[in-house]
């Protein structure tokens, strides 16, 4: 990573090739298996089914800028090119709110048309999240995304904002990880929109019915993955009929490498819809040790019985 992003400095991803393309298996370390199957499930669907027809040829994407200092934002938004969005993090642990209102307000004068939207990851209690975004809220903020960690937490913060007038939209990312989460969260009246990985929902089309389920605006979001990823979640969007937001996809921008020589990054705030080619040569320049090797192959092999027990288990 060029930077610390999501308390990284390094991003491994497991890449596999079906008869389909490419597909990526990149659960975060600290998942346990059983969260992380769907993670493969989505893997080889990219893999071996490919896409779902697309009813748009790009997708708008924001740029994304990290818990850094204000001195250094406006070299991560050049890494991003033209852009007409902004997701900015916040509630970072160690930092305060005068940390995320230096950031924010270097973001607007960089950038004072642009929509912004912050991301807490679920940092803040009830109480800390409406005292932040009474402060942040001068920087005319689209959404904030995950103030709180739980669904209760985030019914509580949006219907306080309504109360006080503010038209700050209440997004549920951590929120949504299970694929009955998205329809616990509408049927709660939590959030306005959902952020939607299609990873950890078991891959494209899954994530597509859970979104008709659930019946709510959708942001499309990226887990920190190489282009092989981001292709996924392009198609995702690319399929969605209605893409009100710009989607969370240019965090390319954010790594020093990836796997092929022509990376999804954003070309006037937009991702094309397009298969990527994966570099032999790439595979090789950053391949993982022998020791990190093995221990994806050791997960690989354990995630891949977790599922298998799965489908054996719908199939009966």
């Amino acid at each position: 990573m060029r930077v610390k992003f999501r308390g990284v400095l390094e991003r491994e991803v497991l890449v596999v090739r079906g008869p389909a393309g490419w597909g990526e298996f990149c659960p975060f370390l600290e998942y346990d298996d059983d969260e992380a199957a769907p993670w493969l499930a989505a893997a080889v669907d990219a893999a071996w089914r490919g896409f779902p027809e697309p009813v748009r040829t790009s997708v708008p994407v924001n740029a994304t800028v990290p818990a850094v200092g204000p001195d250094a934002v406006e070299g991560v938004l050049s890494r991003f090119g033209d852009v007409n969005a902004v997701k900015v993090k916040v509630a970072e642990r160690g930092q305060t709110l005068a940390d995320d209102v230096a950031r924010l307000a270097e973001v607007r004068r960089l950038l004072p048309a642009a929509a912004v939207k912050v991301d807490a990851n679920g940092g803040w209690d009830v109480a800390g999240a409406l005292v932040a975004l009474e402060e942040l809220a001068r920087f005319d903020l689209q959404y904030v995304e995950q103030p709180v960690p739980d669904i209760p937490g985030l019914r509580a913060v949006r219907s306080e904002l309504r109360r006080r007038g503010h038209a700050i939209l209440v997004a549920a990312d951590e929120s949504v990880r299970r694929q009955e989460d998205p329809l616990l969260v509408a049927r709660e009246d939590a959030a306005d929109l959902l952020v939607i990985k299609s990873a950890p929902l078991g891959g494209v089309r899954k994530a597509l019915g859970i979104i008709g389920q659930a019946g709510l605006p959708v942001v499309v979001s990226s887990a920190l993955d190489t282009s092989v990823g981001i292709r996924a979640g392009v198609a995702l969007a690319a399929a969605l009929p209605e893409l009100p937001y710009a989607c969370g996809l240019a965090t390319v921008s954010l790594m020093e490498g990836d796997v092929t020589e022509e990376s999804l990054v954003p070309q006037a705030g937009r991702l094309p819809v397009r298969d990527v080619v994966v570099s032999e040569d790439r595979l090789e320049r950053f391949a993982a040790t022998d020791s990190r090797t093995s221990w994806w192959l050791g997960r690989l092999g354990r995630v891949h019985a977790v599922l298998s027990e799965r489908q054996a288990a719908q199939i009966a």
